[in-house]
Formats: structure tokens, sequence, C-alpha cells
């Protein structure tokens, strides 16, 4: 074991511990406690196999901090969908290895994932709502808008950089580039922002007709609705008779009736549904034009060689800090997630460039 694991877990009882103290449900609050005091013993556990002292354990990371503070901003339901992230990419982890090295996958290694669901639904006092509310935080992460940002202007810049380029290296950097670059600037985030339009429209009114058809079977079969919800919570590990008093409990409601049976039995997010297509279409256009404007910047002031140079610096910049970001979610280091993006932006750019420079001589010659 070596420091990173012990650095994840300190992360983890952090960010639990967190998670417990913004809680208003105390009894989710209670589970969010019990896994950081879990979190804290594997601190103590694979702090002494990998030979480290008590008191020289390592503090919350700054990736933790992060996304703490990303949790006081757009609230914590993103950093729980992050840890159960986190915790289902160190059992993918454990079951390669394994795998690798031909031993017998015995199927603890997701133990570790199975253990927060598994202190909410064993509560005996857990009733359908909570449960309900629990399963849909952990469905509904919070961090989407997050990743879109990242992905959104990584896709802006990296294909406008490429783009701007290849202009460069066929024009050596004078006026037209700057034309191109805006042209693509425009081109790439209209493309985006309708294709995010046509995506979130399509995926409501699809979902939308399905969420009807499932209101009117718990209209017309109510009983056969109710068995459904308790072979849902039955399956879930949560005795039988307590099973079926959460289900005839939950039906009292049919709100909360319908989402669950929505959620556990068509796999659909209804909280997901209520974005507005227009607005993640102009979400979408905005966070790629914000990527898209960095390499064509220097253009609007300077032109030839010394603008290529600015071009080329500020965008391997911005791809650095597109990399480190992609870290909240991966949890890699961020110089190497950060030079890694730079070095595939500037291996695309310097592809584009070399085919412009070509076509550039050819049309001159």
């Amino acid at each position: 074991m070596d420091t990173r694991g012990v650095q994840t877990e300190v992360d983890a009882c952090y960010l639990y511990k967190k998670l417990a103290a913004n809680e208003k449900d105390e009894i989710v609050a209670n589970v969010f406690r019990q896994m950081s005091e879990i979190e804290q013993t594997h601190v103590l556990a694979f702090a002494n196999k990998a030979g480290i002292a008590a008191n020289a354990i390592p503090a919350p990371s700054r990736r933790a901090r992060i996304l703490n503070f990303i949790g006081k901003v757009f609230g914590y339901n993103y950093v729980a969908g992050v840890l159960m992230d986190t915790e289902k990419s160190i059992s993918n982890a454990i079951i390669y290895q394994k795998r690798k090295n031909s031993m017998v996958v015995d199927g603890s290694e997701t133990n570790h994932v199975k253990i927060l669901r598994s202190l909410l639904e064993k509560q005996t006092n857990v009733t359908a709502a909570q449960l309900s509310r629990f399963e849909k935080r952990h469905r509904s992460v919070g961090g989407n808008a997050i990743r879109a940002a990242v992905l959104g202007g990584n896709d802006g810049l990296v294909s406008n950089f490429s783009l701007v380029m290849g202009i460069a290296g066929a024009t050596s950097g004078e006026q037209a580039v700057l034309l191109t670059g805006l042209a693509g600037l425009l081109a790439g985030a209209l493309s985006m922002s309708l294709g995010e339009w046509i995506s979130v429209k399509s995926s409501q009114e699809l979902y939308e007709n399905q969420m009807k058809i499932e209101m009117e079977e718990l209209e017309t079969n109510p009983e056969g609705e109710l068995k459904e919800i308790a072979l849902i919570y039955m399956a879930k590990g949560i005795p039988e008779a307590q099973a079926q008093q959460m289900a005839t409990d939950m039906m009292k409601n049919k709100s909360e009736a319908h989402d669950i049976l929505v959620r556990e039995e068509l796999g659909i997010n209804a909280e997901e549904l209520k974005g507005s297509a227009a607005e993640a279409a102009i979400f979408s256009f905005v966070l790629f034009a914000i990527g898209a404007i960095i390499p064509v910047a220097p253009f609007i002031f300077i032109t030839g060689f010394k603008a290529i140079i600015f071009s080329v610096c500020l965008s391997a910049a911005g791809l650095f800090i597109i990399g480190a970001a992609i870290t909240l979610f991966t949890g890699k280091n961020v110089w190497y997630s950060g030079l890694r993006q730079v070095l595939f932006g500037l291996a695309a750019a310097a592809i584009t460039f070399g085919i412009g420079k070509l076509i550039g001589v050819s049309v001159a010659g």
C-alpha cells in the first residue's frame, strides 16, 4: 500500500465528515458519520501498512478541500456522488489487479461500495421517504454542470486551437487566422448548442412518455404496484415485513410512489428532466466559446509568428488548467493530468500546423 492509498482514505474521511455536518436529515447524517468513522479506521490501517506513523498521517488534500468548497457553493450532492465514484474506481482497480495476477475475485472487492447504502437500508427506523431521498442524492449527483463546464471548455479549446494552428501554418499567422478562428468559434459553439438542445429535448420527451405510462399503471393497479415497491426494497436487503410497511407508507403519496417506480424500474432520474433544453443549449454555447476564444485572442492584437507563440502559450496554460480540473473527478495527480492534457493538445495542434504549412507551401508554389 503506497501513500496515495492513505491520502485517498484521509480525503474520504474528511469529506464524509463534511457531508454529515451539512446534512439536515439526522438518519442520513448518522450514516455519513459512520462512514467517516469507518474511513478513519482505514486511514490508520493503511498508514500502518505503509509504515507511516500516526502523527505523520497527511492532512486532507487540496482536491478534497476544493470539493468541500464546491459542496458549499453548489450543494453537497455533488460531493457525495464523487465519493461514490471514487469508491467504485478503487473497487474496479482491485478487481483488475486480482484478475491480472490470476487471483480469485470473491466479491469482497466491492464491499466498500456497498457500505454506504447498507448502513442506511439496515437501520430499523428508516422510512421509505428517507430512502427515496437518499437514493435520489446519489443518482442526481449535481456535478453534471461542472463536468459539462470542463468538457465543453476542453472541446472548444482543443478544436479551435487545432483549427487556428492549421490556418496559421498555411498563412504564417496573418490576419486570416483571426477571421477563421472566430468563424470556428461561432460554428463550433452553435453546433454544440444545437446538439445539446436536441439531446435534452428528445430525452425529456421519451422519458416523460414512459413516466406517464407508469403513473397510469399506478392509478389502475395500485395493489400490483405496491407489491412491486415492496420487492424493490426487499431486493435491497430490507426484511420482508419492513419492506411491506415501507411500501404501504410510500403508496400513501402517489407522487413519491411514482418517483421510486420511475427510478428503480425505468432507470429514470426525474430530477434531471426538470432542466430546460434552452438553458442547456445556452450553457453549452458559452462554455465552448470560452474555450475556443483562448487560442484566437492573441490574433486580435498582433499577427505573425509572435501571435502564434502567444496563442500556443495561452492554449497550453488553458489545457493544463482543464487537465487539473479533471482530477476533481478522477483523483489523479494534478501535474500528471494537466501535462497529459497539454501534451495531447499540443500534439493535435502541431499536426494541423504541419498540414497547414504543407498546404501553404503547395499553394504558394
